[in-house]
């Protein structure tokens, strides 16, 4: 007995000897990993002549993807005006999308003259915030109001449709395009109101089906009363006479 309690014991702590390491490497390795998952500013790669679209998030189609490159890549030739979307996937802790924007804006364009003509706009896909940040040159045609816009209603609109990410970059890149041309601003996407308003007037289906109803309880009715009424009749009129008006 005691020498299987020995062996027991032995095998306890050789377990524990064998566990213990791996749950030290477990832990670890989830403190590395954790913060890995987010993203900071100095992780993002240098600005490079094709980087029109960079996205982190994974939320933009190929397809998609060379279509608006081409389109800022045209809009950037033929005003000199450029704009570009960055999605993140998560955001390093205490970061908001404006200040990872603002720091990722002040990386890739250092100087004021640098920043004078760019436009960015950058989306964390984990909360869907979102921010537009932009040089003093093209502010006077990419007003703060509606810079906020673009980044909350032609973007928030597809983004509360369902995450439609793909829909909600080419209405940002149709606007901005428009307004960085120097074209009049056409505003966000409408808002469609799908709730269905119940009429107070009765349909003509119901109406007729509301007759047809009538009809038939009132021809059940006369079914029943009036067989009744003339056997009552016939009773009355077959009753023999009576002694008086026989003498």
């Amino acid at each position: 007995m005691q020498q299987l309690l020995k062996q027991l014991l032995s095998n306890k702590k050789y377990l524990v000897r064998l566990i213990l390491p791996v749950l030290v490497m477990m832990m670890a390795t989830s403190l590395f990993i954790l913060p890995a998952s987010a993203t900071g500013v100095y992780q993002i790669p240098s600005l490079t002549a094709d980087t029109w679209i960079l996205d982190q998030g994974d939320v933009i189609s190929r397809f998609n993807e060379g279509q608006i490159s081409k389109t800022f890549k045209d809009l950037a030739r033929e005003t000199g005006n450029e704009a570009r979307i960055v999605t993140i996937r998560r955001l390093d802790y205490g970061e908001t999308p404006e200040s990872f924007a603002k720091g990722l804006f002040s990386k890739w364009f250092p100087t004021a003259a640098e920043q004078a003509n760019q436009v960015l706009l950058l989306v964390d896909t984990v909360t869907n915030g979102t921010t537009l940040i932009s040089g003093d040159q093209v502010k006077s045609v990419l007003t703060d109001a509606i810079a906020q816009s673009v980044a909350e209603e032609t973007l928030g609109t597809a983004l509360r449709g369902g995450n439609k990410y793909n829909q909600g970059f080419l209405d940002v890149s149709d606007r901005l395009v428009a307004v960085l041309s120097g074209k009049p601003d056409p505003g966000p996407p409408a808002v469609i109101d799908t709730v269905k308003v119940e009429g107070t007037f009765t349909k003509a289906e119901e109406t007729d089906q509301g007759n047809a109803t009538a009809w038939v309880v009132g021809l059940l009715i006369a079914a029943t009363v009036i067989p009744m009424a003339t056997y009552y009749i016939y009773l009355v009129f077959q009753q023999p006479p009576s002694k008086e008006s026989e003498e």
